[in-house]
């Protein structure tokens, strides 16, 4: 059955959203959603290096900034609230052996005084070496000294709660063409977002052409804007594509719900296409 289990994640790894790899561990999923009556998940992770390999489990807060990048935080910002006080998780501690596996639990602990909206934290699982990160060695017959560096690694997703009655809405803004170097061109605009909870979805741009159908020029999935901001700064790379003409026509860009679950288009803007 482990072995089963290994052999699954590892094909699905390269093929959906829901796994995710940081140095040899193997996580999925990659998000955790508590709503309605949900109470329980289960983490799965391997080990898919030669090592064996302890990881602790603990919780981290993050906080998005408009360029999506994750700032740490110790204190709630601009109200984001925090899932961890009502979770619990177990076990804190895991050690596998190479390709082995397991399954980390979480379990929610509901209070009736929680706030409607969305509560956050990070699920944060990281790799402990025996040696220490950094140390100092005295090289043999040699007045130097030498520095080893142990890398550690960690991998962290995001579990959220929905509380009471929820709502997100999404828009797209400022849509512009940007061309580094002479031969990439990037798709730049705000993802918006209005409510009191998270949106998370897939970004496609479609070239369309004023004659003919039109073609998938840039994708992107797993895009997030979380509570604490109100808009994303996004840049979409863009295919160079046979017959597709960037001076002509116009680009169609749609946010989706991802491929995973029922589609539902969250929000979508076109920009014509002059010389």
């Amino acid at each position: 059955m482990k072995n089963s289990l290994i052999a699954i994640l590892l094909l699905l790894s390269g093929a959906f959203q829901q796994i995710s790899a940081q140095g040899d561990l193997l996580v999925t999923p990659v998000r955790v959603i508590f709503d309605g009556n949900k109470q329980k998940e289960e983490i799965s992770l391997v080990n898919i290096g030669n090592d064996t390999t302890t990881y602790s489990v603990s919780f981290l807060q993050y906080n998005m900034t408009e360029d999506g990048k994750f700032e740490l935080i110790n204190n709630s910002a601009d109200g984001q609230m925090f899932a961890d006080p009502y979770l619990r998780v177990f076990p804190r501690k895991v050690t596998l052996a190479p390709k082995e596996s397991q399954v980390v639990r979480l379990q929610l602990r509901r209070k009736p005084d929680m706030q409607a909206g969305e509560y956050r934290s990070h699920l944060y699982f990281r790799a402990e070496k025996e040696s220490a990160p950094l140390s100092l060695e005295a090289k043999k017959d040699s007045k130097l000294m030498a520095v080893q560096i142990t890398p550690v690694f960690g991998i962290s997703i995001p579990v959220i709660i929905r509380s009471g009655n929820v709502n997100v809405a999404s828009t797209l803004s400022d849509m512009r063409m940007e061309i580094q170097q002479d031969t990439i061109t990037n798709l730049k605009f705000f993802i918006n977002r209005t409510g009191n909870i998270s949106i998370y979805g897939d970004i496609v741009a479609e070239y369309v052409p004023a004659n003919g159908k039109a073609v998938e020029i840039g994708l992107a999935r797993g895009v997030a804007v979380y509570t604490g901001i109100s808009k994303r700064n996004f840049s979409l790379r863009l295919q160079k594509l046979k017959g597709v003409n960037l001076d002509s026509g116009k680009i169609r860009v749609k946010f989706t719900s991802p491929k995973d679950s029922p589609y539902e288009l969250y929000a979508e803007k076109e920009l014509a296409l002059k010389k």
